[in-house]
């Protein structure tokens, strides 16, 4: 009998269930007989030794279920060689775990913090393999995340719905989406959306082009302006400092995030009524859609093929609108960034969106 561990690390996302269900239903059908430990709150049910034997049929009725219901938590890789508070030593507690429990496979399902460890677990030996889970869409070497396509709806919708109050106010509206250090939400929500003006961590902004393209808007009888930014978006000016002086310049910046303060410069220019819009972690609630439960239960389907072979060590990635794997040591401490040359930037601008450069 086949003895798998899984766990969810990180931020939650909506498909979390869906490819936890996709792996546990291809686990049956190909060994029929399985024992399943959900480990509770990701790394640390690992490292405590917190889990749950479960049966299969608990993963049952959870394919549109948000959410994670083994729960969640960060374990930041650059902490895992300090012990706990407690005085625990993460790696060998996890390896422990895993030993005493005699394992065949440990799943892990995670963005690139969780996909680091699961590296460093691979090379202490466990058998592990990776499925690419993050809103943000920026794990290196997978064309698609689980989770992102939900994220970019929820952002879309949200989108949507300030469109027509900026519109019948004749408004200015600065729309903050998720997105520390790259900006995939934004780009997609921005142009599902109609955005006017996209602002992404990857191409620093000048104001200036920002008043141009309110000038143009107001010149073509346009009352209002859709502008959509990611939370790590930053100015060409803050762009320009080392990294030691840009991280203490957005630490201290007297606004509570980057969408206050371009809202502020635009009312130093402007008489325009502006106004500010988080859709926040709505972006990680709620139901998957129909592509995110899709892509999921491929994904684990293919987490279950993977452990027949005995193909460890690897995380599962979609490329060029195939499910395939690729080794976790090729994929750790790398993210997918936005490119700014990119074709669907290109298109945008053509479209006349302003990238703020």
């Amino acid at each position: 009998m086949k003895k798998i561990g899984i766990l969810t690390s990180g931020g939650d996302c909506q498909a979390l269930n869906a490819t936890m269900r996709g792996v546990v239903k291809g686990l049956e059908n190909l060994f029929g007989e399985i024992e399943i430990y959900g480990f509770k709150d990701g790394y640390k049910g690992l490292i405590y030794g917190n889990y749950q034997k479960m049966k299969p049929m608990e993963f049952s009725g959870i394919l549109g279920k948000g959410g994670t219901i083994l729960g969640t938590s960060r374990v930041p890789f650059k902490m895992l060689d300090i012990p706990t508070d407690d005085g625990i030593d993460k790696v060998p507690a996890m390896v422990k775990t895993y030993k005493k429990l005699e394992l065949d496979c440990l799943v892990v399902l995670g963005g690139n913090g969780s996909q680091k460890t699961a590296n460093r677990l691979s090379q202490e030996g466990l058998n592990v393999v990776g499925l690419p889970k993050t809103i943000d869409n920026d794990i290196w070497g997978t064309d698609m995340t689980f989770g992102f396509q939900s994220a970019v709806d929820v952002a879309t919708h949200a989108i949507d719905c300030i469109y027509t109050t900026a519109e019948s106010h004749s408004r200015v509206f600065v729309i903050e989406t998720m997105g520390h250090k790259v900006g995939w939400i934004t780009l997609h929500a921005g142009i599902a959306g109609g955005a006017d003006v996209i602002l992404l961590p990857e191409i620093p902004y000048d104001m200036k082009k920002i008043y141009k393209t309110i000038d143009k808007r107001t010149k073509q009888g346009k009352n209002f302006t859709i502008i959509v930014v990611a939370e790590g978006a930053i100015s060409k000016e803050v762009a320009k400092l080392p990294k030691k002086e840009r991280k203490q310049v957005i630490a201290e910046r007297p606004y509570p995030s980057i969408a206050y303060e371009i809202a502020d410069k635009i009312r130093e220019k402007y008489t325009s009524d502006v106004r500010v819009a988080l859709p926040g972690h709505t972006q990680r609630g709620g139901s998957p859609d129909a592509y995110d439960r899709v892509i999921s239960s491929l994904f684990g389907a293919k987490a279950a093929e993977m452990i027949k072979e005995k193909d460890f060590g690897k995380l599962v990635v979609m490329l060029n609108g195939e499910v395939t794997a690729i080794p976790l040591e090729e994929t750790a401490g790398k993210l997918k960034y936005v490119d700014p040359n990119n074709q669907m930037i290109q298109e945008a601008k053509t479209l006349g969106i302003s990238f703020g450069d």
